[in-house]
């Protein structure tokens, strides 16, 4: 068996696998909020994001002014990469990355090696 085709090989089981956990990640995974409390509007009680609650926002520039209030919404957006579905894209998308590096690495590659001798 040829380097050229081992490594078409491998590209396709890490693909075959990859795609098969992130479809599990995605098929297990809860959803996610967070939440900060609660808004009641007509006895009716609706979930308030952090982004969402002028008070909290208020609170954060007081504290620690605009770059505090852009920190905390990086940090926000950086964490809820790693809940709820998110991770399962994550997943894929290396997944398919590192198989076409390997399958565009494994094209360059000549069919046959010869040696000299």
């Amino acid at each position: 068996m040829s380097l050229k085709t081992r490594l078409y090989l491998i590209a396709a089981c890490i693909l075959v696998a990859g795609l098969g956990s992130a479809s599990a990640i995605y098929l297990t995974a809860a959803d996610y909020s967070d939440n900060v409390g609660y808004e009641i509007i007509n006895g009716q009680a609706y979930p308030v994001a952090p982004g969402d609650s002028k008070m909290y926002m208020h609170d954060m520039e007081l504290y620690g002014g605009k770059a505090n209030v852009i920190a905390d919404e990086f940090i926000r957006w950086f964490d809820g990469l790693w809940h709820g579905k998110t991770p399962a894209f994550i997943v894929a998308f290396i997944a398919a990355s590192i198989s076409l590096m390997l399958i565009f690495y494994a094209a360059g590659l000549p069919s046959k090696v010869t040696r000299k001798n």
